[in-house]
């Protein structure tokens, strides 16, 4: 039985604007690729995602033909291409807004894939330039136990760096139920621990909160860990 951590759903998402201008060119004997895509990425926050009903945005303004029309449906699939696998540590992107303003092609060497590929590596690079950040999902914890292990309890989802929201007696003062906001990624165990530290009387629940910044040692720890992965699938 391999026991481990769970898979937690990280995401990826940018605080600044940051321009692109990349060039996606190769030659192979026959003929090559070619593709040029100029414009910027910028942040959207939750109250414009929710308007747009969407967590990213794709926006074409180019005008005149530098990129044919029939490759602009390649651009936005490069850009959900970006969008579903980001560049710090590989995960799901939300809150970015991608505007395409110019580009080039190239008569024999432009192709649907050649633009495709030019676009997400287009923002894969704008996106390490606009103070990227990872996001893990926060749980709301719901713990009840037995007023005498309250201080253990609030120890522990400290200990898990969670924040305490409220703690509350029952009538009789006999139970107590503590509220919190812990990361995902800390509370694996954690039934076992509260089990243990409350002679099996403690009870939990948690449920999905939002998604928000990892510290910057996690978000370090998290890259290294992703291009270690991928130095070893190559």
């Amino acid at each position: 039985v391999v026991s481990g951590q769970p898979n937690v759903n990280y995401k990826e998402t940018i605080s600044t604007k940051a321009e692109f201008d990349w060039l996606h060119k190769k030659q192979t004997g026959g003929s090559g690729q070619y593709a040029k895509v100029v414009g910027y990425i910028e942040p959207i926050d939750d109250e414009e995602q929710k308007a747009l009903g969407t967590s990213n945005d794709f926006v074409n303004e180019c005008i005149g033909t530098n990129i044919p029309p029939e490759y602009y449906s390649s651009c936005e699939k490069g850009t959900h291409d970006a969008m579903t696998e980001g560049s710090l540590v590989g995960s799901e992107v939300e809150g970015v807004r991608v505007v395409l303003k110019d580009g080039a092609s190239h008569a024999v060497d432009s192709s649907d894939m050649a633009f495709r590929t030019c676009m997400a590596n287009a923002i894969r690079d704008a996106m390490r330039k606009a103070r990227p950040s990872v996001l893990e999902p926060v749980m709301k914890v719901e713990v009840d136990c037995p007023a005498e292990f309250q201080g253990t309890v609030v120890a522990g989802v400290n200990r898990r760096m969670g924040l305490i929201q409220n703690s509350d007696m029952n009538e009789d003062g006999s139970g107590v139920k503590v509220l919190a906001e812990v990361p995902l990624a800390n509370m694996f165990g954690y039934s076992t621990e509260l089990r243990s530290n409350t002679q099996g009387k403690g009870e939990f629940t948690m449920e999905y909160d939002r998604h928000t910044s990892v510290p910057k040692n996690v978000q370090e720890e998290l890259q290294k860990k992703y291009k270690l992965e991928r130095e070893a699938n190559e």
